[in-house]
């Protein structure tokens, strides 16, 4: 195994404390290298993932966050599945006043996938379109 499949397999998504919690300010994020599996073919998939978010006591280290996007390289894993993970992961771990996380996935047959999560979203029981 290569140095770099050993430090993607031994990481953890962490976070440090917001070095300015008194503020409110939103925070953006974005990887254009996302990669995944498709379950039913096997083919790669790959997506632009966005993360805008509101912190309040946390904010996501940007390292840790790399190596938990390149932990889905290899996962057969759908589109919704992977951008509600990623979600569910960063909610979890940050408790943050709002996050909205979007997966924009290259088109495929030309047809192209985007799944926004927005926690506005979910506290009205919905999701964006």
């Amino acid at each position: 195994m290569k140095y770099g499949e050993e430090e993607i397999r031994k990481s953890k998504l962490e976070r440090w404390e917001n070095p300015s919690p008194e503020r409110k300010y939103k925070i953006f994020i974005q990887s254009k290298e996302f990669t995944c599996l498709c379950p039913r073919s096997g083919y790669p998939d790959f997506a632009t993932i966005k993360v805008t978010y509101i912190p309040k006591k946390y904010i996501v280290e940007l390292k840790s966050f790399k190596l938990f996007l390149n932990k889905f390289r290899n996962e057969y894993i759908s589109h919704e599945k992977a951008a509600n993970t990623i979600y569910d992961e960063l909610k979890k771990l940050l408790k943050p006043e709002y996050i909205e996380v979007r997966a924009e996935f290259n088109p495929r047959g030309n047809v192209e996938t985007v799944i926004t999560i927005s926690s506005d979203d979910e506290k009205k029981g919905r999701s964006k379109r």
